[in-house]
């Protein structure tokens, strides 16, 4: 009889992200801000930070994520590379609807999320 621990076969090893903390991109092709695109970074002992509006003094580490926004197609390739099977993420409204009264989805924004999704798709990151 083996110690060792194993997965059962039918294991869905993948990765998730969170669309405000990864994208970056919190200005490009007409996203609005969001709370988190006011937050900036914390520190040990201290609160952290939401201002009015964007200070030029202040680091926002959303502003710069990962560039997921950018270069989505490189990491869900990376991602299938790595054999993963699944793949979660969420949606970042503000890119989508930037005022977050609009009654038409962002002419950028929802394109973005329709070519991300297809990616993971293309990857068969869903299938086990």
């Amino acid at each position: 009889m083996s110690n060792e621990a194993r997965f059962p076969s039918n294991f869905l090893w993948g990765g998730a992200l969170s669309a405000n903390q990864s994208e970056g991109a919190w200005d490009k092709d007409g996203k609005g801000s969001s709370s988190a695109d006011l937050a900036v970074a914390g520190k040990k002992g201290a609160k952290r930070l939401h201002t009015v509006s964007v200070e030029p003094d202040q680091y926002y580490p959303s502003h710069e994520g990962i560039r997921f926004y950018e270069h989505y197609q490189e990491d869900i390739a990376l991602m299938a590379e790595m054999g993963f099977k699944c793949f979660r993420t969420s949606i970042n409204w503000s890119r989508i609807f930037p005022k977050g009264d609009e009654k038409n989805l962002m002419r950028l924004g929802w394109p973005f999320m329709i070519e991300c999704l297809t990616n993971v798709l293309s990857m068969a990151l869903n299938r086990s």
